[in-house]
């Protein structure tokens, strides 16, 4: 359907992927609703080829993948998504093309379809509810395939405007906060100031506090201490 043709192009273009083949799309790739529901990825929709069968469809590739969810009764290697991908990637450093097969959204590939296929990618997924929509199977795979292209950070820490605070910076606010509380008495017994010095410098010294963070904490203490 135009709709989930569009999607999945929408998809791709979210992937870095650019190269859309269609076996006999039951609706025009080119239609209005597609343009529309590819979000501004409508490149890949004038730029796919159309195909009478999968045979013709898969002619020039030299290794293919089917995504299918159904026990086929076909000897053939079940892999995951991620595996997939990074078969793909070096398989592509060699100058082999790839591709992987999407069925149709009601009836999913056929066995005809998927006899073709070197192998099967299995997403695993609640098995009480594992239908997944054309788009959101290309948005799946061809995810796993874009980290494989890009160098991915686990995490990275915003700083808004300001920078990281230095160990000594840090360590400099741990001494102003420690002498506040000798001065209130904190330390009454001298054999546990240690222990609590440790503690108090912990939370502070293993956290990525910013400069802007620790003058906020001096403002805040700096007041309570005046109205105590």
């Amino acid at each position: 359907m135009a709709e989930n043709i569009g999607m999945a192009a929408r998809a791709m273009m979210n992937c870095g992927l650019a190269e859309l083949r269609l076996v006999c799309p039951k609706d025009n790739h080119l239609s209005d609703k597609a343009i529309a529901a590819s979000s501004n990825a409508e490149k890949i929709l004038f730029d796919a080829k159309t195909y009478s069968s999968t045979e013709e469809a898969i002619a020039d590739l030299q290794w293919v993948a089917a995504t299918t969810a159904r026990h086929r009764d076909q000897t053939k290697p079940i892999i995951s998504a991620e595996f997939a991908a990074q078969n793909m990637a070096d398989k592509s450093k060699k100058m082999q093309k790839c591709g992987i097969l999407f069925g149709p959204e009601r009836t999913g590939l056929t066995n005809q379809d998927v006899c073709l296929a070197n192998a099967i990618i299995n997403i695993p997924l609640n098995p009480k509810h594992c239908s997944l929509n054309l788009s959101q199977a290309v948005l799946l795979i061809g995810y796993e395939f874009y980290k494989t292209q890009k160098e991915m950070t686990a995490q990275v820490l915003e700083t808004n405007h300001t920078e990281i605070a230095s160990k000594d910076t840090t360590l400099k606010f741990c001494a102003f906060l420690e002498n506040l509380l000798s001065d209130c008495g904190a330390f009454k017994l001298e054999e546990k100031k240690e222990k609590m010095t440790i503690n108090l410098r912990n939370i502070f010294m293993r956290t990525q506090l910013t400069k802007q963070e620790i003058d906020t904490l001096y403002g805040a203490i700096k007041h309570i201490y005046r109205k105590s």
